[in-house]
Parts: structure tokens; C-alpha cells; sequence
């Protein structure tokens, strides 16, 4: 039997591995699965270069948990190690026994597609073990068997002992303070986080876990619309249908490859994030992906896998490479060619699904000066009657003629809820202007976003004015009051309505025209809006009071009915309640100033002439 100190730069690595080395105890079972797999695809390569030349035979992974022993034992039937080699690979902690054999059969089959990480990814095993111990055969002929033994110290045992198959089996003692991991349904549980793709056959029970040909290792050729929507069901067993994807496949300048899918958004947007996980050669690593894949894409689901994306020695944090900024460029061109296509091809099925799409298309020309490049062509707005959408060229061509204002830029008016905001919809068409729904969550910065990089386009709110000026200011006043008409009504109102936030103003608009329409100025509510949703140092405009035009159309024949009354305090309550109507029409009518309201309403109703 040989004794020895294992050979580190520190006098004791251990409790650095369990502190610092792996944040999450669990990924011990991740690194000592791929361990298992690194030997088994290293054994496939021999056998393809006919270095070995016996048979593969069962190349089944196994994990199995002795709850009663307090183990847990991973098993496979790679290509084994002999003494020398344990002392190099276990014992030399600073050696990595997967780079040699990279160096040794580089460029030949599979052999650049090893994960290979004996040394500190054995270690880990450490981290939730009083003891472990190693009885490996190594697949050259004539080796012996040998069983290595450490206890948590620098510390080890090496001998030789009987073994009948070829492999490594790695037997894991756990500690009083990991006993969580003797429960079957948390190793099930990691083993399906972890391990649910990986190359080799997973075993655990008797029951294999993984699917070793997942669909994107596979070529784009060779799946069907139902193979992609099965995969999707295998990711997301509860999702609903995804609404289409994107397959990538790139082995220049960078390996590349993954399934984006786009979900379903519905208008609750429960939207979830961080739905896309990222795997090297089939190892699960991370879900947090906001460095490879594009922020505006964040909300697809999918796989992305990639060699060339530089891990630590956990495997669980990206570092800074220019492949990842590759990567990412990469993936924002497909997708933006993939809508493109879409769009020039069907249309129809593009603007139908537009509702989900256009979440990700505008955040994403908000965010991608390429992406905006070529999004330009296929942004759609939508009517607010819905079923007819325009490009930006198609919206000009239907609207130009008569939005188009005294400084020359095409006016883009637009509806938040087209419900609210009915009778300022109707006003604009009657007007022959065209409305465009404009109700997403991304829909207010996305406005003042693009304005910024359209040349000549403004948008405005459809009830940002009354419709008259939407477009240019009208300076018509003409009434049909006379002045004294004209004077009286101002003060009636002026009296009533004493916040000073709004401004009354009388104007002889058409006489079916609302009596009282209120509006807010399109700058200072997108300001207030803005500061609601946590714009930067804008905090103190959610504060102020909304700013209210209330714009009297004194050609409406009520007011000749009110000015005729010769009761003074019901001629006031009647402007009030008009007043008030059109606050209420923009939910800018609420507690106390509502409750009178109602009060005063019924008050008139009762004393009404019959």
C-alpha cells in the first residue's frame, strides 16, 4: 500500500474547495457525472482511432445511494485509471489529465469534444464528504485495479485491489452536515437539473434520466415541426405552444449550437425571465445567460450550447471573452433575419402573432442599433379598430396627408386603451385621421425612444389635445355665444372648477362635439409616466399634479339651456357636473371630488322638471 501527502500549493486545499471553490454544495454530483462522462467519451475516441480495440459494451453511468451506509457512489465504465495515473490526476491537484489527452488527439474524431476535467471537478466530492474513496481499472490490458482513499486531509491511501470492470467508481462518505443529499428525490432533482442532456446514459435506480440526443445536437435538416414542439414540451412540460424558433448551428468563427423559442405572451404579461440555459458539450451550467444572449431577447425559452464560452472552475460564471461578444451579435442577426423572413413570407401569420412579437421587436430597437437596422422593415403598428397594420412607409403613405404638421414631421397618433379613450378615437377619425394602438409595457419609453431616431415622425397621445389640435394648434375661438355669453360662461366655470393644475379655455369647436373634453399636454404626462416606472432622476415629476386642459366647446347647445337659468346655484352645479364628466372620462375624478360628483348627480336628477 502506498502512503502520501497529496501534492498542493496550500498545506490544506480542502477547506478552501468547501468555502469558496463551489458556491452550491449540490454541483459536487454535476462535476462527478462529467467526470464519468469526460472517461467514457475519452474511451469512445480511443476505440474510433483503434488505440482500443476491445468492446465498449455497457457505457451506462450509474449513481446509487446507500442511505443506510451514508454513500452515494458514481459509476462508469470509461476508460479507467492505473496507479500512476490516479497520482498524477487525484494526487497532483495543479495537472489536468484532460488537457494531455486533448493535446494527444486534437483534431482527431470527438476529441475536441471532451469537457475533460479530472482534478479540482474530483475535489468538489469534498465538499459534502468525510471520506471518499476511488476503485478504478484502466482499459489498458494487464492493468491493475487500485483503490484510493482520503479523509478530508492532505492525507491519502493508494493500493492495489480486485476489480472486475473496467471503470471508475467514486464512493462518496457524506458528512453529518450533508445528509440532505441521502434523500432519493434530491439526488433525483440535481441529477435532472444537471445531468438531463448529457451524451452517456444516466442511470439512476435502474431508471435512465437524460436524453443523450437532445434536438439541438442534431442538424436542422433532420427535425420535424412536431420534434421541436416535443423538445419544447421537454423543457417546459407545462408551457403553452411556443409560437415559433429559431435553431442555431455554427462551428466558424465560434461553435455555436441551441433552440431559441419564442413564447406565447399573453396580455396578463406574466412574463418570465432567465428561461434560457446554457450548456457546454451537453453539461448544464447556468440559466444566467444576460452576457451571451442579447437583453432584448431575455424572454425567450430555449438551450444555447457552447464549448467556446470561457467557464470557471465551478463552470458557473461567465468571463469576459470576446466569444461571448460574437455570440451575442450572432444571435441577434438570426433572430432579426428570422422575423425578417417571417414577415416578407407570411404576413398575414407575422401580424397575427405581432402581439407577442412586438414585445421583443421593440424592446429590441430600443436597446440594438443593428437589430433597429433591420426591424425598421418589419415593425408593424396596428390600427386601433384592429386587423390592419402598417410599416412606418405604409403609416405615411395612409397618413401624411393629413398629419403631417407645420414643422414638416409626420404626426403618429396613438391610443393606450382604446376603450378609455373612445370618444378622443372617434373625434381623431372623424377627423380622417388614423389611430394606432400603442398598449404595451414597453410602448412609453419605445415612443420617446424611436422619435429620437426617426427622422420627422412625432407621436402623440390621440388625447393629448382636442382633435382639432392634434396636428396644429387652431387658433379659432369662433362661437356662436355672444361675448357677454362667452364672458359669463368662462366665469361660471372659472369659479367651479378652482384646481390649479387646469386650465380652462373656451373654444367654438363642432357643435356634436363633447360640451367639456379634458386632455393632457403629450410632454409632461409622458414625463410623469416615465417617472412612475423608476426613470432615472425624473422621480420628482410623479409628484406633481397631472397638468389638465379643460377645453370648453361653447358651441354645444347645452350651454345655451344653462345660461338661460335663472338659478344661479343650479347653473353652477350643472357646469360643475359637466366639468367633472370629462374628468371622469380620463379617470382623473376620484375620492372625495368623486363622491360629490355622484352626490350632485343624483341631487339633479331629483330635482329635474318632469
Amino acid at each position: 500500500m502506498q502512503k502520501g501527502a497529496i501534492r498542493v500549493q496550500t498545506e490544506n486545499i480542502f477547506p478552501i474547495i468547501k468555502k469558496f471553490l463551489y458556491s452550491d454544495h449540490e454541483i459536487f454530483i454535476r462535476e462527478l457525472v462529467s467526470n464519468a462522462v469526460d472517461a467514457t467519451q475519452k474511451l469512445k475516441t480511443l476505440a474510433s482511432v483503434g488505440e482500443f480495440k476491445g468492446e465498449l459494451g455497457n457505457i451506462d453511468i450509474e449513481v446509487r445511494l446507500d442511505k443506510e451506509k451514508k454513500t452515494i457512489t458514481i459509476a462508469d465504465h470509461g476508460v479507467g485509471m492505473t496507479a500512476e495515473e490516479v497520482d498524477k490526476y487525484i494526487n497532483q491537484v495543479a495537472f489536468s489529465g484532460a488537457e494531455e489527452f486533448l493535446k494527444k488527439y486534437k483534431g482527431q474524431e470527438n476529441g475536441t469534444n471532451i469537457i475533460g476535467h479530472f482534478g479540482l471537478g474530483f475535489y468538489s466530492s469534498f465538499m459534502v464528504s468525510s471520506k471518499v474513496e476511488i476503485f478504478s481499472k484502466s482499459w489498458k490490458d494487464g492493468a491493475a485495479a487500485v483503490r484510493w482513499e482520503c479523509d478530508g486531509s492532505p492525507e491519502y491511501e493508494l493500493e492495489e485491489v480486485t476489480k472486475e470492470e473496467r471503470g471508475t467508481e467514486i464512493v462518496m462518505h457524506i458528512n453529518e452536515e450533508s445528509e440532505e443529499f441521502l434523500d432519493e428525490g434530491r439526488i433525483r432533482s440535481i441529477l435532472t437539473k444537471f445531468c438531463k442532456f448529457l451524451p452517456v446514459p444516466v442511470k439512476f435506480e435502474g431508471q435512465q434520466l437524460n436524453n443523450t440526443t437532445p434536438a439541438w445536437t442534431k442538424k436542422p435538416s433532420e427535425l420535424t415541426t412536431e420534434d421541436y414542439q416535443n423538445f419544447y414540451k421537454e423543457l417546459y412540460p407545462f408551457a403553452e405552444a411556443p409560437l415559433f424558433w429559431i435553431h442555431l448551428n455554427v462551428d466558424y468563427p465560434f461553435n455555436l449550437t441551441g433552440i431559441l423559442y419564442f413564447p406565447k405572451i399573453t396580455k396578463s404579461y406574466e412574463i418570465q425571465k432567465d428561461k434560457i440555459n446554457l450548456y457546454s458539450n451537453q453539461v448544464y451550467v447556468t440559466d444566467e445567460v444576460k452576457d451571451i444572449v442579447p437583453e432584448f431577447l431575455m424572454l425567450l425559452h430555449g438551450v444555447i450550447d457552447s464549448p467556446d464560452i470561457p467557464l470557471n472552475v465551478s463552470r458557473s460564471y461567465l468571463q469576459g471573452d470576446p466569444n461571448v461578444k460574437k455570440i451575442n451579435a450572432h444571435i441577434t442577426k438570426k433572430v432579426a433575419d428570422k422575423l425578417d423572413e417571417m414577415f416578407r413570407n407570411d404576413r398575414k401569420g407575422f401580424e397575427e402573432k405581432w402581439e407577442s412579437i412586438g414585445l421583443f421587436v421593440k424592446y429590441g430597437m430600443m436597446t440594438d442599433e443593428k437589430f433597429m437596422d433591420k426591424a425598421n422593415k418589419f415593425l408593424v403598428l396596428e390600427n386601433v379598430d384592429g386587423g390592419t397594420f402598417y410599416t412606418r412607409e405604409e403609416y405615411k403613405t395612409a397618413a401624411e396627408a393629413l398629419q403631417t404638421n407645420k414643422e414638416g414631421k409626420l404626426v403618429i397618433l396613438y391610443a393606450t386603451n382604446p376603450v378609455q379613450q373612445d370618444s378622443y378615437v372617434q373625434a381623431a377619425k372623424n377627423k380622417g385621421f388614423v389611430v394606432v394602438k400603442m398598449e404595451t409595457l414597453v410602448d412609453s419609453a419605445f415612443i420617446s425612444n424611436i422619435e429620437a431616431k426617426w427622422e420627422n415622425v412625432q407621436f402623440t397621445r390621440v388625447d393629448a389635445d382636442i382633435a382639432d389640435n392634434l396636428i396644429d394648434k387652431d387658433e379659432n375661438n369662433n362661437t356662436v355665444l355672444t361675448a357677454d355669453q362667452e364672458g359669463k360662461l368662462k366665469e361660471i366655470f372659472t369659479a367651479q372648477v378652482t384646481q390649479p393644475n387646469i386650465k380652462v379655455e373656451l373654444k367654438g369647436l363642432n357643435a356634436e362635439s363633447q360640451p367639456v373634453i379634458v386632455t393632457r399636454p403629450e410632454f409632461m404626462r409622458r414625463m410623469k409616466d416615465m417617472a412612475s416606472m423608476g426613470g432615472g432622476g425624473m422621480s420628482w415629476y410623479a409628484a406633481m399634479p397631472d397638468e389638465i386642459n379643460m377645453t370648453v366647446n361653447a358651441n354645444h347647445p347645452v350651454y345655451l339651456n344653462i345660461l338661460d337659468e335663472k338659478d344661479n346655484a343650479l347653473q353652477e352645479k350643472q357646469v360643475k357636473n359637466l366639468a367633472d364628466l370629462a374628468l371622469l372620462s380620463q379617470n382623473l375624478l376620484t375620492g372625495a371630488d368623486l363622491t360629490a360628483f355622484v352626490n350632485r348627480s343624483v341631487e339633479l336628477m331629483a330635482n329635474a322638471k318632469k
